[in-house]
């Protein structure tokens, strides 16, 4: 039974992928706004209600690669060495990212890459769309952090300012890309801006959350 069952999520893995990869590739052809979810079933060979039942929305046929990094922040955090504060270990993870030209930090030029991320950032479905994944990632940050006896506000409120700067480096660098930089050149800069931005949510956080953290 536990083999049928594993074969039977791995199909729908191959599945999932298969209806993504699909999709993606019309995007980038056509744009978009030209593609409708009818051509994604049609080019993918399965039926339309067969493809929502993977993806409940056209706009999550791109952004379900996202859902890989709903947790990430949250484990990262749970997971942080002793003595380390919640600010300093994503600003760690951020910076081994950028070494590693991680496509999620913006500071990767890999053609396909930036493809993806060009489609994202220009389509206003798309953008809006994010706001359902940030959320997620903002509500599971913020249950590691109540589950170190950090209040719900706090909590909600510190994990909302860590996600948005995450977010927020992650744009910047796609521009620097966009604009002509490699990825390369535009690291030392990418590093800078990231030691900023986490050095100013350093300065109140974690002078908010220590005590209270200080205290499970």
């Amino acid at each position: 039974m536990e083999n049928t069952t594993g074969l039977r999520e791995s199909k729908k893995l191959r599945t999932r992928r298969q209806l993504a990869a699909t999709a993606l590739e019309l995007f980038l052809e056509r744009g978009f706004d030209a593609v409708s979810v009818a051509d994604v079933a049609a080019a993918a060979e399965v039926s339309k209600p067969t493809l929502f039942r993977y993806f409940p929305s056209k706009e999550d046929l791109v952004l379900d690669r996202f859902a890989d990094h709903q947790d990430e922040a949250a484990r990262i955090v749970r997971e942080r060495p002793a003595g380390r504060s919640p600010v300093g270990a994503l600003h760690d993870h951020f910076l081994a990212a950028l070494a590693e030209r991680d496509p999620i930090t913006g500071l990767c030029d890999r053609p396909n890459v930036l493809a993806f991320q060009s489609l994202l950032y220009s389509t206003a479905s798309l953008e809006g769309r994010i706001a359902h994944y940030t959320a997620r990632e903002v509500e599971l940050l913020a249950a590691v952090l109540e589950g170190e006896r950090v209040e719900p506000l706090s909590a909600r409120l510190a994990a909302t300012h860590l996600v948005a700067v995450r977010q927020g480096l992650g744009r910047e660098n796609w521009r620097r890309i966009e604009a002509g930089s490699t990825a390369d050149e535009a690291y030392p800069a990418a590093v800078a801006d990231a030691d900023r931005a986490f050095g100013m949510l350093a300065d109140g956080l974690d002078r908010t959350l220590g005590p209270l953290i200080s205290r499970a």
